[in-house]
Order: C-alpha cells, then structure tokens, then sequence
C-alpha cells in the first residue's frame, strides 16, 4: 500500500459515490434535487478532507496510517451511501 494507491482509492470510491447521485437525481424525479446535491457537496467535503490527511506528515508507520486513512474512507463513503438509500426510500413509500 503506497500514496499513489490511496490517492485512487479516494478518487475512485468518492468518484463512484458522486456518480451514483447523478445517476438517482436523473432517474428518480422523486428524490429532492436539494438532498442528492447536499449529499454531493458532502462528499467533496470529504474528498478534500481525506486528500489533505493523506499528504500531512504522520509519524510511525506508513502502513498503519494507509490502512486507517482506507477504513475511514470506507466507513464515511458508506455512511453517505446509507442516506442515499435512506432519501430514495422516502420517495419510494409515497
């Protein structure tokens, strides 16, 4: 595990995350535009915020500090999935 990995790592789950909500504000009429674009921002929040943790100095060891920084991307990514999922079943009970 190295930098260059986890920088596409973030790239790539944050990139799918921000796809996905395209995909449901173009597919699904029913979910406010207001809440998938908050969720959106949020995750270029997050984009940003695991970008600079990623390049701050840490101290010990690289691997330890890699495998944290992928937890805590896979931890908030789902988080963020979860309230998707969570505004598109609001719609879908109406």
């Amino acid at each position: 595990m190295n930098l260059r990995d986890i920088k596409k790592d973030i790239e790539y789950v944050l990139g799918a995350f921000i796809e996905d909500c395209s995909v449901v504000a173009a597919v699904n009429g029913n979910v406010p535009e207001e809440k998938v674009a908050g969720l959106m921002e949020e995750a270029i929040e997050l984009y940003n915020t695991l970008r600079d943790k990623v390049n701050e100095k840490y101290e010990g060891s690289a691997k330890a500090h890699f495998t944290g920084l992928r937890k805590e991307i896979l931890e908030k990514t789902d988080a963020l999935y979860t309230r998707l999922s969570e505004a598109v079943s609001a719609t879908a009970k109406k």
